[in-house]
């Protein structure tokens, strides 16, 4: 079995035709989508770039591997994997499998791609490393004019600064992109590989749709904002929500630009992600040209999701709305039935289904489950139930979700926590965490989450054990041995009269 991993960037489920959007022209992804299996309901372990990506690579949950942030604005947290973590690719060349990755790594500083035993240019980074020089003797070598932009958009930060740029028009042709680049370098890669005549593992990620989005004209202007309908969020108030998610709005600068610009950067997002889809289009092409779908798992998928203006914010950040959480999922995998999914699955469950599919012991990715049974069509016994982390971007926020098929509970320790009704209130904009009748929901999904995060190994659940809703605890949270026998408690007037010496 050969593998084609295509992978995005920031990428918002509600962009694709397939997944219900009317307007973006998305036909090689819809028609991936309509060959193999959808799943409707697809998260990223963790809404931020390097951990998920790590997660991918290991199998494991972010809270194991421990790369829990992108370097680029580290608050202490390890920059690479640790010496002899299980990887993905370690297996693979176990098996004699040729690997490569096309486009964006951003899974480590030490170690690159090559480490881990990928072939391909090296690209770093989070964003289109338009210096590289792969990329400038790729247009030199086609007489291309080199990477120009005007246009800025962007508004303005709490202390009178020019805010993070989101959006600009690029002065050079569409085969002059760095996404139609990294295209042409998978192509040839792709050549490569099926002449070979082992298997292999494709990996091709670019780095958009991720902001700022920096397009041609053609597709800059491809979509009329007239045709955008904001998002519903956009009506967020951040009322008894944590104060985090206010002060992200205002550090990506949201209420200093009218909503017709909103209306714009949402419309210029769509012309990216229809300039991926036909890049997409052109690997999947070769694919084809080369006789090899039927010997070819395919695999599209993206890191995290993106804003773009839902609740008032840009980029990804401490929030587990749905907006950044769920993502894209299709596999392709020959002589499975075209389908749609509504199982609960993540990015992080491709990792064990590669190494399934490929003949390897997918047990050491401890956090993975195969997709197989469900791309075959199979309806085995499944989670019900899907947790998320994170661990920061700019400084350190820890946080935990739970969701089932109707509520998303979010615990934030440093302040208020989160309740959702997905079912009556889908945007997220109502917190019924200290709602009244919540209360047994609330206590059901705290305890799942509870227990959940216990099985894993996740110390997060040690906060939880004294200050929620949990049960009678089972161990000692001291995590000592003080006492030989439970001690009885200490009523609140003799604790008073007792004064200091009560420790």
């Amino acid at each position: 079995m050969n593998f084609l991993f295509l992978m995005t960037d920031q990428h918002r489920v509600d962009t694709l035709g397939c997944y219900g959007n009317p307007h973006v022209h998305t036909p090689n992804l819809d028609r991936l989508a309509s060959t193999g299996t959808r799943f409707d309901r697809f998260y990223t372990p963790t809404a931020i770039c390097t951990p998920a990506r790590a997660s991918l690579l290991t199998g494991q949950a972010p809270f194991r591997h421990r790369v829990l942030a992108n370097h680029e604005r580290n608050v202490g947290y390890l920059e690479d994997l640790a010496d002899g973590t299980f990887t993905l690719p370690e297996a693979l060349r176990e098996q004699d499998y040729q690997l490569a990755l096309i486009g964006k790594w951003h899974a480590g500083t030490r170690r690159n791609a090559a480490s881990f035993g990928f072939e391909g240019p090296d690209l770093p980074g989070w964003h289109n490393p338009v210096d590289h020089p792969d990329y400038l003797a790729y247009l030199k070598e086609r007489g291309l004019p080199p990477y120009r932009i005007s246009d800025h958009i962007r508004g303005v930060t709490p202390n009178g600064n020019p805010g993070n740029l989101l959006a600009a028009r690029l002065h050079q042709p569409p085969e002059a992109t760095f996404e139609h680049y990294l295209a042409t370098r998978a192509i040839e890669q792709l050549e490569r590989q099926a002449a070979d005549g082992r298997p292999f593992f494709l990996a091709t990620h670019f780095f958009g749709p991720h902001l700022p989005y920096l397009l041609p004209d053609a597709y800059f202007d491809r979509y009329d904002p007239e045709l955008v309908e904001l998002p519903a969020s956009i009506a967020e108030t951040f009322e008894h929500k944590p104060q985090a998610q206010r002060n992200y709005s205002a550090h990506w600068t949201f209420d200093t630009m009218p909503l017709e610009v909103t209306r714009k950067l949402i419309a210029v997002y769509w012309g990216y992600v229809s300039l991926i889809d036909e890049q997409i289009g052109r690997i999947l092409d070769k694919l084809t040209e080369l006789g090899l779908n039927d010997s070819t798992t395919v695999f599209f998928t993206a890191d995290h999701g993106e804003f773009t203006g839902a609740h008032r914010l840009h980029d990804k950040g401490p929030a587990m709305y749905e907006d950044i959480y769920r993502i894209p999922g299709i596999i392709r995998l020959p002589g499975a039935p075209p389908q749609v999914r509504t199982e609960f699955a993540t990015l992080t469950d491709c990792t064990a289904t590669v190494l399934d599919l490929a003949g390897c012991d997918p047990t050491p990715a401890v956090d993975s489950r195969s997709l197989v049974p469900l791309l075959r069509g199979d309806e085995p016994a499944w989670p019900g139930e899907l947790l998320a982390e994170f661990h920061g971007h700019h400084f350190p926020y820890p946080q935990r979700m739970i969701r089932d098929d109707r509520y998303k509970l979010v615990v934030n320790p440093e302040s208020i926590n989160e309740l959702y009704d997905l079912l009556t209130d889908p945007h997220e904009l109502i917190n019924r965490y200290d709602h009244p009748e919540a209360q047994p929901v609330r206590q059901r999904l705290m305890h799942l989450l509870y227990n959940r995060l216990r099985e894993r190994g996740d110390n997060f659940f040690h906060w939880m054990t004294p200050m929620y809703e949990t049960g009678a605890p089972d161990h000692d949270p001291t995590l000592s041995a003080f006492e030989t026998e439970d001690p009885a408690p200490v009523p609140s007037a003799d604790r008073d009269s007792l004064g200091s010496t009560v420790r």
